[in-house]
């Protein structure tokens, strides 16, 4: 592996200088050649080389097999032993440390490439393995804490219908036409909650596998927001009011519809859920050169400074939602189907205040008109 860091720990100095030029003629980088195991762990701090090679036998308090103890525990380095003496009494001293090979003095420079190349190896295949183990724990506790919040947000709803359906099955005699209307409109809305929450978990586990579809074609802007604004204007009954303004009259773009409706309709939902009912919330449609954009305004509760740059992250939720049902996936829905398009989305928000989410999407049809 050419220009790799190699650090030299060896206190003889016509042989340091040798060994140095010999690994200089194989491509590889010495980041420092010492003389004393104090100065190898110092170097070692210093320099964080790929390998060190280091001779057994030093001069000093510390020897190479205590110094190679220190490295390997405080920076992850591989050590490579270098020594004239292989008695079983040094060899049993030096594996306690791990060490990534041996060469025995007087070695000829074949033997210092290959000990080398298999050490630099090795270590890389570590270095995979532990980062799989990271990731596949990672991913653990993920599917835990997607699990769990799905159960949790499901049964909410669930609930409602439940009691509804209880209320109407037992007491549907003794209740007002408005009372019955009024469940029954209860089990509608908790029935589109489900379903909003097993499309946007749907769509969330094709985009971290990769397999969400993207499909741009033209598509009538005013038309599709008109439609989404009077679906989203019915879930919320009258506890907000949606506004929907097209500024410069824009037509038609290259988008893909589903996609759009998950990004809009989660930042549309987001505004109603987070700001106080009977206020307005904005839906605006811009088309300047080479971009189109969209913003949704709401005058709620608003996001903190410090938790804005984890919106987008999964499951993130703000510390000031309080009870406030969610499950943390719409922005991150949000981001993913955006990235798709090649698109940016940017965040204002002051707490008390209010939210704005800005999306910018990239000229895609040149017939798009005004």
């Amino acid at each position: 592996m050419a220009n790799a860091k190699i650090l030299i720990v060896e206190d003889e100095r016509i042989v340091a200088k040798d060994i140095a030029k010999r690994l200089q003629n194989l491509g590889y980088v010495v980041v420092a050649a010492v003389s004393s195991g104090e100065e190898a762990i110092e170097k070692a701090a210093e320099t964080r080389p790929d390998l060190v090679l280091m001779d057994i036998r030093l001069k000093g308090k510390i020897d190479g097999i205590k110094a190679s103890e220190h490295i390997r525990t405080e920076f992850n380095i591989p050590v490579i032993f270098l020594t004239a003496y292989a008695d079983e009494k040094t060899l049993q001293r030096a594996k306690v440390t791990e060490p990534f090979g041996y060469i025995i003095k007087p070695f000829d420079e074949r033997e210092l490439y290959a000990a080398i190349e298999v050490a630099l190896r090795r270590r890389m295949a570590e270095e995979a393995v532990h980062v799989a183990l990271t990731k596949e724990k990672e991913l653990s506790e993920l599917k835990s804490r997607f699990w769990s919040m799905v159960v949790h947000e499901f049964r909410r709803p669930m609930t409602s219908i439940l009691a509804s359906a209880q209320l109407l099955e037992h007491h549907s005699h003794e209740l007002l036409e408005v009372k019955k209307r009024e469940y029954l409109y209860l089990i509608q809305e908790s029935v589109r909650t489900m379903e909003n929450l097993l499309n946007d978990v749907l769509a969330v586990g094709k985009a971290e596998g990769g397999q969400l579809d993207f499909s741009p074609a033209p598509l009538d802007l005013d038309k599709f927001c008109q439609g989404l604004v009077e679906e989203m204007q019915f879930s919320a009954d009258q506890t907000h009011h949606i506004i929907f303004i097209n500024h410069d009259q824009c037509t038609t773009a290259d988008l893909d519809k589903k996609l759009l409706w998950h990004i809009l309709s989660n930042l549309l939902s987001n505004a109603i859920k987070y700001s106080s009912q009977g206020s307005n919330v904005y839906l605006e449609l811009f088309c300047p050169d080479r971009e189109i954009i969209f913003q949704v305004k709401d005058t709620g509760i608003g996001i903190p400074t410090a938790e804005q740059q984890y919106v987008f992250k999964p499951f993130h939720r703000g510390e000031n939602v309080g009870k406030i049902p969610g499950t943390g996936l719409g922005l991150t829905l949000v981001k993913k189907c955006l990235d798709l398009h090649g698109g940016e989305i940017i965040v204002q928000s002051e707490v008390g205040v209010g939210t704005t989410f800005t999306v910018k999407f990239p000229f895609r049809n040149p017939a798009i008109s005004k």
